[in-house]
């Protein structure tokens, strides 16, 4: 096995000078949190303007990575905008379509802002590929562009970068009783290879295949880090990438650090994992409030609580941080694994709950279903785990002080694990007890078996108007849909959106670059016949374009359904069919499917939204039914109970603008570019035989034909 010695600096080495590097001392990344207005407003508004003026910086530049440049109206206002409010210290909200161009819109704007305030600006973006665009492509290109010397850093999780402790840890004397399997070690000694080359330590940059347990027991975690006193403080990836965070003029995260950061902050100001910002921008903003609901809620799973016992005794192997010499330790490594088996019963019971429910939308079997009654389940797993809480305290206390040195990192882990157990045991108490009343309770099923038990809060507009909104900094929200019928209102209320402007620009591309082509022979959706009806137009209109399709579905069981009917039909045909749940990933079937543009993609809610496939590939978007929130999600089941409650009318207040902003993100697939020319296909007859299908219709700009 390679040596960790030979790989980093000894622990005493490290150690020794490790306190007095103040860069890397959290504390040092905190700064003032008044807003600060940049020097000189009106040349700040010139510098910015002048960069997308016609005959200005944008458009002097040839040709911009690989494409022409052009002046767009639309840009430069959303950038005036921007720049107006970071002067101001307004919110924004700004709905900017596809071909706008609203990364360098708001971009350019932080790039003019760098150096004229104490504190970076942070952007927030919901997708992977987003965040690498800003950092790869755009920002080397307004390095170039404007000549301004900036920084910017990508923020990701605390758990996407390698613990070198955790490392050693696992790499030592107790290996064996450490990893939870022995088929482990070499997939162990590559990664202290790879360790040894890799300038961040992150996980996506690791290029072998390896164990999917491995990396939570080696990669950063909030409860076991020991900050300046880690042995390898120094060489820390994550303490180097937050130090890069905190030098940066721009920094560019996801929304799960985002929500994750301004959970930890919360209503006192407490420090979080981001730098203290002084501008935020959100890109994406469209889920906003379902962010929020998830990131700002409980969510408890039978894997999650059995893997932490598991860390620490697995009895099925005799493995884990308690397998040590010790009459206190085998009273520990026993309540550790009888907690594990009060786990699986504790969870089964939620398992059971869904076995006994079928939807009652479609008869299926339950994989979600909510909880209105505090006495249905009984609680046997936390007294279990405020004993193992409590031994794992006295265990840790007793240790001598010479054992304390030389078990430090065990320690660490031991307190990790204890806090994770208290964690468990506040959330198993808020969820039993339905102590929350702003909230929603429910059970859905994990990935591979098992149950999870979730609490997500409903007054999501009153927690984000308080936590972001009337923060000491402005926060620009921008996405190419957040408009019903050109208004905000449905929106902003959703997400307590206050103190800013609005502005809503018009698509740059022309209103002829696509069709709108509704069936005529399609029964509604409540009918037996729409099924094999689907399957049959989707044919019909896959030929017209030869592939090239993406076919967008609202539920697995039609995608399956259709899948499996057209299958010979597209073989005939040459087409190549990918359908999302099968074996490729996502990024796969996008890899394939612009490299094959006569394939077509089977998708259902993510491929509504997020995916950017420019040109001939993509001519033909199918809408196979409008995308009404389901009514069976607890979340918006909760939603409509409290607009009803209220005295409003859930369908028209919730169901059917959320409806249509969704049905705009799945039509906006299509035409990327004002080279792209297509089809939007609409298989739901309620857009022409409901009063409110005008509603979807005038949301798309283009001429309709019915078919």
């Amino acid at each position: 096995m390679v040596q960790l010695a030979e790989i980093f600096r000894t622990p005493e080495e490290n150690s020794a000078d490790a306190p007095e590097n103040a860069d890397f001392d959290v504390d040092a990344l905190e700064f003032e949190l008044e807003h600060a207005v940049p020097e000189a407003p009106e040349t700040f508004l010139n510098e910015v303007e002048q960069f997308f003026a016609p005959g200005g910086t944008l458009l002097t530049a040839a040709r911009l990575d690989g494409r022409p440049c052009e002046f767009r109206p639309q840009q430069s206002a959303m950038a005036r905008a921007v720049a107006e409010s970071l002067i101001s210290g307004r919110n924004l909200a700004v709905e900017a379509p596809t071909g706008v161009g609203k990364s360098f819109a708001y971009l350019v704007p932080l790039v003019f802002r760098a150096g004229k305030d104490n504190r970076p600006a942070v952007v927030s973006t919901e997708t992977i590929n987003l965040q690498e665009q800003l950092i790869l492509r755009d920002v080397p290109l307004l390095k170039e562009l404007t000549g301004v010397d900036f920084r910017a850093a990508l923020a990701k999780g605390r758990s996407n970068y390698l613990c070198l402790r955790r490392l050693a840890l696992l790499a030592g004397e107790q290996s064996q009783q450490l990893l939870p399997s022995a088929s482990m070690q070499l997939d162990l000694e590559k990664i202290m290879q790879w360790a040894e080359k890799s300038p961040t330590g992150s996980r996506d940059a690791v290029d072998f295949r390896m164990d999917n347990e491995l990396w939570p027991l080696i990669c950063c975690e909030a409860g076991n880090c020991q900050k300046v006193r880690c042995p390898y403080f120094q060489q820390c990836f994550y303490m180097r990438a937050r130090k890069s965070w905190g030098e940066a003029d721009i920094v560019v995260a996801n929304h799960a650090l985002f929500f994750t950061d301004l959970a930890m902050r919360g209503e006192e100001g407490d420090s979080g994992l981001l730098p203290n910002y002084g501008a935020l921008v959100i890109d994406e903003a469209h889920t906003l409030e379902d962010n929020a609901a998830e990131y700002l809620g409980i969510r408890i799973s039978r894997s999650g609580v059995v893997g932490v016992l598991n860390r620490l005794y697995n009895p099925d192997n005799a493995r884990g941080l308690l397998v040590r010499d010790g009459a206190d330790v085998l009273a520990l490594r026993q309540t550790a694994a009888e907690a594990r088996d009060d786990a699986y019963g504790f969870f089964e019971q939620f398992s059971g709950f869904l076995r006994e429910g079928t939807s009652r939308y479609d008869g299926q079997e339950c994989t979600v279903r909510r909880v209105r009654q505090t006495n249905r389940f009984e609680d046997h797993l936390s007294e279990k785990l405020r004993v193992l809480h409590r031994l794992l305290w006295e265990y840790v206390e007793k240790l001598d002080d010479e054992e304390k040195k030389e078990n430090a990192s065990l320690k660490t882990e031991l307190e990790s694990l204890m806090d994770r157990c208290k964690s468990f045991m506040d959330g198993i108490q808020i969820f039993m007890e339905m102590s929350q009343s702003e909230a929603v309770y429910f059970i859905e099923t994990e990935r591979g078996g098992g149950s999870v038990i979730n609490v997500a809060p409903l007054n999501v507009a009153e927690l984000l108007n308080r936590m972001l909104f009337n923060a000491a900094f402005p926060v620009t929200l921008c996405s190419a849909t957040l408009t019903v019928r050109n208004s905000f209102d449905f929106y902003c209320g959703r997400i307590g959106f206050d103190n800013g402007d609005t502005l809503c620009l018009d698509s740059p591309f022309s209103r002829d670059q696509a069709r709108v082509l509704v069936s005529r022979d399609m029964p509604e959706p409540a009918s037996r016949e729409y099924q094999e009806a689907l399957a049959v137009e989707i044919q019909k209109f896959v030929a017209m374009t030869g592939g090239k399709a993406f076919v967008l579905f609202t539920s697995y069981a039609h995608l399956r359904f259709c899948a499996e009917k057209v299958r010979g039909f597209f073989s005939r045909c040459n087409i190549q069919l990918l359908t999302q749940g099968g074996d490729l990933s996502r990024s796969m079937m996008l890899k394939i499917f612009r490299e094959d543009i006569s394939s077509v993609l089977f998708g259902t809610d993510s491929f509504w939204t997020g995916v950017d496939v420019p040109g001939e590939a993509l001519s033909n978007v199918i809408i196979t039914k409008l995308p009404f929130p389901s009514p069976g999600d607890p979340i918006v089941e909760g939603r409509c109970e409290k607009i009803k409650a209220a005295g409003g009318s859930d369908f028209r207040e919730y169901m059917l603008p959320a409806a249509v902003l969704k049905f705009r993100q799945g039509a906006g697939r299509l035409i990327r570019s004002r080279s792209d020319r297509g089809i939007i296909v609409v298989l739901d007859k309620r857009v022409l035989s409901k009063g409110y299908g005008k509603s979807f219709l005038d949301a798309l700009p283009y001429p309709l034909s019915v078919e």
